[in-house]
């Protein structure tokens, strides 16, 4: 049976460090620790899950709580990037993950007490739901936590720059010449008031008027079919728009169908920018023009986070990433 102390001897660390890389300890450097797991891969060595609890008082398990209503699931572009990112890091560091609901066993319970009972070192969340009670009561527990696309003050939270990314997104229209821009909404979420947000303060800088004809929310989960319904309420207007920003790019894309159902072309006709930039957005015809946001990034920043909290650290952490304006070919110059 393979133990530390063969790690040690083949590798030239002290079984210390190997130990320490096991129990996810942080002052061990990333050269150091994938050297080490290298070699325990190599030897077949495993390390006792129970034993390892018993010695560092964690379980090494995170929790993972993510409200989506599109039906989606991880299958969607957004949350597929994030929690690529949240597991590659995590698993690094030697956590599992486990996605936590209400319900244990077939008894409704509440998130809190499904964390305690499954014994995690900590929790994030993905599209936290403010009306929900249950979510109140895990992020005013003691238990380590990071929310994504969140900004409460009494957690910690990360989420990437809305209102630069909107601001940045009409003013490339501006330069353009578009004085006639529409919107299309993605309801009522913290990133969909941020951009509604980001949208109208840049609309505001540049003297454009906002005309409420030309404002169209979607539906909260940012759906390809709630795209195409709000781009088909824009088409019925007697003035239509000369560009349509849509606060995501499955938004964006449920436009562009709209507009070929009515024979329309983008960007001939109306220029379509979106927001995102999911894996789809450079394959479409013509390719979308969007805001890159970074959400293997997002995912990633939040284990490093959320990991820094397991370990003792109380402080509440805030970052704020930023996007970028990518651009393709669904924007025309008037």
């Amino acid at each position: 049976m393979t133990t530390i102390y063969d790690i040690a001897k083949l590798t030239g660390f002290s079984p210390t460090t190997v130990s320490k890389v096991f129990n996810g300890y942080s002052d061990v450097s990333e050269k150091t620790r994938r050297k080490i797991l290298e070699a325990a891969q190599q030897l077949g060595y495993v390390p006792n899950a129970h034993a390892r609890s018993l010695t560092t008082k964690r379980s090494w398990t995170i929790g993972v709580l993510f409200n989506e209503s599109s039906g989606a699931g991880l299958l969607h572009p957004y949350f597929g990037g994030v929690i690529e990112g949240f597991k590659k890091v995590a698993t690094s560091k030697g956590y599992d993950l486990m996605f936590i609901t209400k319900d244990i066993g077939g008894k409704p319970s509440g998130y809190l007490e499904h964390c305690k009972i499954r014994g995690v070192d900590g929790i994030v969340v993905i599209l936290p739901d403010y009306s929900d009670p249950y979510f109140h009561e895990l992020v005013e527990a003691d238990i380590p936590c990071v929310l994504l696309d969140s900004d409460l003050e009494h957690a910690s939270t990360i989420y990437s720059d809305n209102i630069i990314g909107c601001e940045l997104a009409v003013d490339y229209l501006y330069s353009l010449g578009h004085r006639s821009i529409a919107y299309i909404g993605g309801g009522h979420s913290f990133a969909g008031e941020k951009r509604m947000q980001g949208f109208k303060e840049a609309m505001q800088r540049h003297g454009l008027s906002i005309c409420p004809e030309f404002i169209v929310q979607g539906s909260y989960d940012f759906t390809v079919e709630s795209g195409r319904k709000a781009m088909g309420q824009l088409l019925q207007l007697a003035d239509r728009p000369t560009a349509v920003f849509a606060a995501g790019d499955n938004l964006a894309v449920g436009a562009m169908i709209a507009m070929r159902e009515q024979g329309l072309s983008v960007p001939e006709d109306i220029s379509v920018i979106g927001f995102d930039d999911i894996e789809m957005a450079k394959y479409l015809t013509p390719a979308l023009t969007t805001i890159r946001q970074n959400t293997y990034r997002l995912g990633s920043r939040a284990a490093d986070m959320l990991i820094y909290s397991i370990e003792g650290h109380k402080e509440l952490q805030r970052d704020l990433l930023p996007v970028e304006l990518v651009i393709r070919d669904s924007c025309r110059p008037l």
